[in-house]
Parts: structure tokens; sequence; C-alpha cells
């Protein structure tokens, strides 16, 4: 009877009353329970303007939604927090690359509303930031950025929203990590990266699509790379520059990353160019925009991303492209889609999206 008549509240607010009445993290929760539910909610979607504002989905539909520069299918899971539970990845012990342990933060003091006057996070900024690389924001207090906009050509918007600022530094929104500063993150506030998620059939020397032997459904490949930072395999991606297309981002981070573009000659760049801008011009699925739970993030910077699926359906794009790791990757290949795999940060449930939405083995 209660689950009745909390559906019956719902039902009977407006989606926007709820954003503008409740605290980002009750909003998540009133969006899961909204899932769970099967009703539509309304969701922003800020990466992608040109092509649309605020729509209300239902969840178990995709969208076709065409921007100026490339066509996405909206999943109903990208509209999904990443996690209902509070945030772990990014309050491992010991931060990466470094020696710096964080604050221990247990879990019912994680969101920043649980006064907790005891709270001593540690400062730290990676020397390779701190020494004001081109790439990285300088200190606060010698530039005044625009928080919760875009400052100049640095997009500072958060993808959820917008996030606290308090004594001119801006405040994870999925809460406390026991460090703050930037750690290894070069801008103060949401740092964006795009992750694309290029996928192809598994199949049998005659073209046949292979079936898991237990779920009975068709198993997916995708291009995987093995992170030198920490070991760890991943989807490959990047940061997006500044004043960057999203778009742009995606083709340019696979081909430096898993095609290892910066070292071929023109020849070969032109003929790998072809092959894989008809790859990204098709009809790209993207599965998730939002927070990150990365290792990397501090009380004052954090990891946001745009995760787009490219499926080559047919086998006959990306996939006779011989792979090569480069850039930040250590090594590259095809692997099959399945929840044993471990994968970097989000990465495992930006694959099971994929896997759910094109119905194959997960």
């Amino acid at each position: 009877m209660l689950h009745v008549l909390v559906v019956l509240l719902l039902m009977s607010l407006s989606i926007g009353m709820v954003h503008f009445l409740l605290r980002p993290n009750w909003i998540r929760r009133i969006r899961l329970a909204l899932t769970l539910f099967g009703l539509p909610y309304t969701v922003c979607t800020y990466g992608v303007r040109s092509a649309i504002s605020c729509s209300s989905y239902p969840f178990s539909t995709i969208r076709p939604i065409t921007s100026s520069c490339y066509n996405l299918y909206m999943t109903s899971a990208w509209t999904m927090p990443s996690s209902a539970a509070p945030h772990v990845k990014s309050r491992c012990p010991q931060y990466p690359g470094s020696n710096i342990k964080r604050f221990p933060v247990p879990d019912d003091k994680v969101d920043w509303s649980q006064n907790w006057p005891q709270y001593k996070p540690v400062s730290y900024t990676d020397p390779s930031v701190a020494k004001k690389p081109a790439w990285a924001d300088p200190d606060i207090g010698s530039f005044s950025p625009h928080f919760n906009t875009v400052d100049g050509a640095v997009d500072r918007t958060g993808f959820e929203g917008s996030y606290k600022v308090e004594e001119g530094k801006p405040l994870n929104p999925h809460g406390r990590t026991g460090l703050n500063g930037r750690g290894l993150l070069g801008r103060w506030g949401p740092n964006h990266a795009a992750d694309p998620i290029v996928t192809r059939w598994k199949v049998d020397a005659k073209g046949v699509k292979i079936q898991h032997l237990v779920t009975k459904r068709p198993i997916l490949q995708f291009v995987s790379i093995k992170r030198k930072d920490c070991g760890e395999w991943a989807i490959p991606g990047g940061m997006v520059d500044p004043g960057e297309q999203v778009s742009l981002t995606l083709q340019r981070e696979f081909s430096e990353e898993a095609l290892n573009s910066l070292s071929l000659s023109p020849s070969e760049k032109a003929k790998i160019h072809e092959r894989i801008t008809k790859l990204f011009k098709s009809p790209g699925l993207q599965v998730y925009k939002g927070y990150v739970d990365d290792p990397r993030n501090t009380d004052n910077a954090w990891m946001e991303t745009v995760a787009v699926n490219f499926h080559d359906d047919s086998g006959d794009s990306v996939s006779e492209l011989p792979l090569q790791a480069g850039d930040d990757a250590g090594q590259v290949q095809w692997v099959d889609v399945d929840s044993s795999f471990t994968l970097y940060a989000s990465h495992s449930r930006f694959l099971e999206l994929v896997a759910k939405e094109r119905k194959a083995h997960w």
C-alpha cells in the first residue's frame, strides 16, 4: 500500500518542481524510483544543446537525436546516475600515482549535508599539474574562474546540474573524497572527457554471430586499451579540449589510442581517417553522460564523461583495421563484452548498458 501511495505522489508532482525543490542527491533518488516504476521523467541534455534542450522520456525507449555534427540515439540508461550509492573509487585509500593517503570518509559522511567538524581532507595537487601546463588551470586566487557556466573556451558546467562553490572552490557534487586540491586533474570543478565505445559482433569463420552458451545471446566485442598509468583495461578515451566538439574528441581519442594515428605516415593516416570517419558519422548510441566515479577525483575536481557506442554492425569498417596501441595505451585489442571482465573506473557500467541496448550477452 505504501508503494502505491509513493507512486501516486510522484505522479502528481511535476518533475520540474522536484528539480527545483530537492537537492541533487534526492533528485538522483527520485529518478531511480521513477525508473524502477517505469515512469517518465525529465532530463536535460546539456551536451547537445543544438539538438534538444529538455524532454521527457519513458524508461524503455531509444529516441534518435540529430546534432549538427553526428547522430545520437539517446538510450534510457543514459539518464540514470552512475550509482545510487556513494562514490567508491573516488575514496580509494591511496591517491593514484602518489604516496598520498586520503582522509578516510565512511559512507554515511560522504554527503556534504552531513555535519562533520572532524573532516580534515588532505590537500594535494600533482606536480605535473602544479607546473601550470597549458591544459591546466592556475591556482585559485591567481585567477577568477566562472563556475557553472562556459568560461571563455572552457566549459565549467556540470553534466548533472549546478554544483556548489565554497570559498571560491567548487565542491564535488557526489560528496567528500578525503582529498582537496586537484590531484591529477587539470581543471577546478568538472573535467570533461569523451569515451568512444567501438563494438562489433563476434562471428565465426562463416560470419555467423556467435551466441553465448548460457545466455543464448550474441556476443559483442569492443576495442579495449590497457592504460599505462594503472595497468587496468579501459575504454579508449580522453579529455575534451577547450572549445572542441565532443564528436571530434571521440574520433580523435579513438584514433590516437587504438590506432596510434600520431605515428602513421600521411598516406596511412588518410586511409584510416576515411574508414573511421564513416563509422563515427553513423548513428551513435549515447549510453551515459554524467559524473564518473574515478580514483583521480577530489573534493574540488572530478571527472565527467560522455560515453557513446559506435557499432560496426556489418564488420567491414573499423573491424578490418589493425589495432595498434598509442598515446596513453600500453596494449589494445578486441575483447568480448562480459560482466566478468573488470574495467577501469565506471567503464564496466557503460559496457553493461551497451549490451542491454544491443540485446547482447552480458
